[in-house]
């Protein structure tokens, strides 16, 4: 990576379903309205990402690291960053981490600052928090159950970051926000804690201004305990799948909206019952030679109702990608999902036909490229 000037690296971590990518994207329109010019790294275990639609879909410059985390591809990340700023002109460039990970400052912060630093410079770290998770999460830590590993993967998480940001702000009363913030300081009283709503951009102008013109930080260590880290992800079954949806009657449309909104409450019920954790599901439905119309939903939690992103109304057909994260085995999601999808078509009135077997899969042992300790103030 060689350059004249040093563009801005702006990395997001933060649990699944925190709502990384909508910050992103709503991010990147600020930016670039202060004229910015913004790039964005999304980044997944697996391929054929969602989020890299929507990105792409709300106009962004927008780049993949898939197969591993940032960490575990710290060399593709460097070099996806490097055609973003030489070849693209970024002068921002936002990075959003995979859900299931954490040690970001170790393996790529730090990396990125030092091997870099000619080319780049890097902002706090940030991650990116769901008041309702944080509460759940947080139940479990103060129980001190040591069998959590989710929650010990999702305290890391935070720990790492210089930058705590309570995104959601506006689904939740004043009195719950003020208790995750309150928790937050208490828990990692090294971290700036800015609560924002990433939905409705309250808040943000806050967020982007801090990690634009924020100060260098202090490097720190942090204990991470990898096996407790590997066997967390190992928790996660994680699926990317592709299916082919027209209406049963032809000629004819489907409800793409309703056929979403059953898929994933179908998920969600399934989770219920079985008490798996859901990371998060999302899937987006686009008819064909129509770039600028889809249809995008996703689930956050088990047994909540999916929220409807963006509505592309009535199809005559569609692909759709599903993206899912969920506690469970990945035979157990290949099931639920297939079930899914049989009642997204009773919904709808359609037909669907997948683009091979679903194959879920639990992510890897991490295995970080580098992993650098911090420089003593």
């Amino acid at each position: 990576m060689t350059g004249r000037r040093r563009a801005r690296v702006i990395a997001l971590s933060g649990f699944l379903g925190a709502g990384k990518t909508t910050t992103l994207a709503a991010m990147a329109r600020r930016l670039e309205r202060r004229g910015s010019r913004v790039a964005v790294v999304t980044n997944d275990q697996g391929r054929d990402l969602v989020d890299t639609r929507v990105a792409a879909a709300a106009g962004v410059n927008v780049s993949e690291v898939t197969g591993g985390c940032f960490c575990c591809r710290f060399e593709d990340l460097a070099d996806v960053v490097s055609m973003a700023v030489e070849r693209n002109d970024a002068d921002v460039v936002l990075a959003e981490a995979v859900g299931s990970c954490t040690d970001l400052s170790a393996t790529v912060a730090r990396p990125l600052r030092r091997t870099y630093g000619d080319v780049v410079e890097v902002a706090p770290l940030t991650a990116v928090v769901d008041p309702a998770r944080f509460t759940a999460f947080d139940r479990s830590l103060s129980l001190t159950d040591p069998g959590d590993d989710l929650a010990y993967l999702f305290d890391r998480q935070l720990a790492d970051a210089d930058v705590i940001a309570v995104n959601k702000i506006d689904l939740a009363a004043p009195a719950e926000i003020d208790a995750v913030r309150a928790s937050v300081r208490q828990r990692h009283r090294h971290a700036r804690v800015v609560p924002y709503s990433a939905a409705t951009g309250q808040g943000l102008d806050t967020l982007v201004d801090l990690l634009l013109d924020g100060p260098d930080l202090p490097e720190r260590d942090i204990e991470i305990d990898y096996d407790r880290y590997a066997a967390a992800e190992a928790e996660l079954a994680w699926l990317n799948h592709r299916v082919r949806v027209e209406p049963a009657a032809q000629p004819g449309t489907f409800a793409s909206a309703a056929w979403g909104h059953a898929v994933l409450s179908s998920l969600g019920s399934v989770a219920v019952r079985n008490r798996w954790q859901v990371g998060h599901a999302k899937l987006v439905i686009e008819p064909p030679g129509e770039p600028s119309t889809f249809t995008k939903l996703s689930l956050v939690a088990a047994g909540s109702r999916p929220m409807l992103d963006a509505d592309g109304g009535a199809m005559r057909r569609a692909s759709v990608r599903v993206n899912a994260r969920i506690a469970c085995r990945p035979d157990q999601l290949d099931a639920a999902i297939a079930d899914a999808i049989r009642a997204g078509d009773d919904a709808a009135g359609s037909l669907s036909v997948a683009e091979g077997e679903p194959a879920s899969f639990a992510p890897m042992y991490p295995r970080p490229q580098y992993r650098l300790p911090a420089t003593p103030s």
